[in-house]
């Protein structure tokens, strides 16, 4: 997991307990927010204890859940620190999920999710910086066509959205999903960084690398478990 210069906070938000991360350079305070999918209040109250300065909001992927806090924590920030925070990713493949949040919503019958879109798109091959930090951004489609992951591999830490859980990988069966592609995606680019690499994902707990290729269902004969 991070070493003790850099720490992480997670604040599940949206009925769906999508983990939003809260990450931060413990000697500076200077932070950034992923997946604020919801709950503004309740994250905007996270980093007030904390005491951080949000620097940006970075986005792994389109979907409601950890996209549709990001306009209303924008604001919330506005008015706190004074100036504009900027919204980063996914990839542009992505836009029609982040510009059909609030029709996605309805569906589920969740209000006070709004459809935003980012300052800027983030592209595989790009790097984000956070203070000593810099994360690798690296485009691995399957679950979203546009998802991405961010690996700090100095590090050894990822994360990875909802592409790769403990024990399960992200869901394909939507119109757009691609199964193959996301397992392609888990094997050829996150895998190979080494097994030691923690990752935090979007829904419950953490793991390794190195766990989830020696005990993931998923990953093991072909990646077609059930």
């Amino acid at each position: 997991m991070p070493e003790d210069d850099f720490r992480v906070a997670i604040i599940p938000v949206t009925p769906l307990q999508q983990n939003c991360l809260l990450l931060w350079a413990e000697a500076t305070k200077q932070a950034v927010v992923v997946d604020p999918g919801g709950d503004a209040p309740e994250i905007l109250r996270g980093i007030e204890q904390l005491g951080l300065s949000v620097e940006a909001l970075w986005l792994t992927h389109g979907h409601l859940d950890h996209a549709g806090g990001a306009k209303a924590l924008r604001a919330a920030l506005r008015e706190r620190q004074g100036a504009d925070v900027p919204l980063l990713g996914p990839d542009a493949r992505d836009r029609f999920l982040l510009e059909h949040i609030e029709e996605a919503a309805r569906r589920f019958g969740l209000s006070g999710l709004e459809n935003v879109l980012p300052d800027r798109w983030l592209a595989e091959g790009e790097k984000l910086a956070l203070g000593p930090l810099v994360f690798d951004v690296l485009h691995c489609p399957g679950h979203t066509p546009g998802h991405l992951v961010f690996v700090e591999t100095t590090r050894r830490f990822a994360i990875v959205g909802d592409v790769l859980f403990r024990g399960s990988i992200g869901r394909t069966d939507f119109p757009y999903g691609d199964h193959a592609a996301l397992i392609a995606a888990i094997r050829d680019k996150l895998l190979p960084l080494g097994d030691d690499i923690a990752f935090l994902c979007g829904h419950g707990e953490g793991s390794t690398f190195g766990v989830e290729r020696r005990s993931n269902p998923f990953l093991q004969d072909g990646g077609d478990a059930a």
